[in-house]
């Protein structure tokens, strides 16, 4: 099973991550999400647990506990569907509200 896990302390890394995970369980892969431009923790990241029973106790456990003063949020990651990045697409949009959109789409960042 995959764990959401947001309000990391932002000095967390990968490797706090799982030693957090691995009191409560097995761990597959432990990944907090960084910022491409600083490097620097966006405050959440994911947990895999082959396990779906330690998982949810895992959940049970650590969802709301203080951690640094802040109070952690454990919860199964939603599921993402295909492979591509979204993007609101051009005119004839569905979420336009019918005919052209309003305003021109935003230029893409290349980095």
């Amino acid at each position: 099973m995959k764990l959401f896990v947001a309000s990391l302390p932002a000095d967390f890394d990968d490797t706090d991550l799982k030693e957090m995970f691995e009191l409560y369980g097995e761990i597959t892969s432990a990944r907090v999400v960084t910022d491409r431009q600083t490097g620097r923790s966006r405050g959440f990241g994911f947990v895999d647990m082959p396990d779906n029973e330690e998982a949810r106790q895992t959940i049970n456990t650590l969802d709301g506990a203080n951690m640094r003063g802040k109070q952690l949020s454990v919860k199964e990651a939603d599921e993402q569907q295909g492979g591509g990045g979204g993007g609101r697409g051009g005119f004839g949009n569905s979420n336009s509200g019918g005919g052209y959109n309003s305003r021109p789409p935003r230029p893409r960042r290349y980095l």
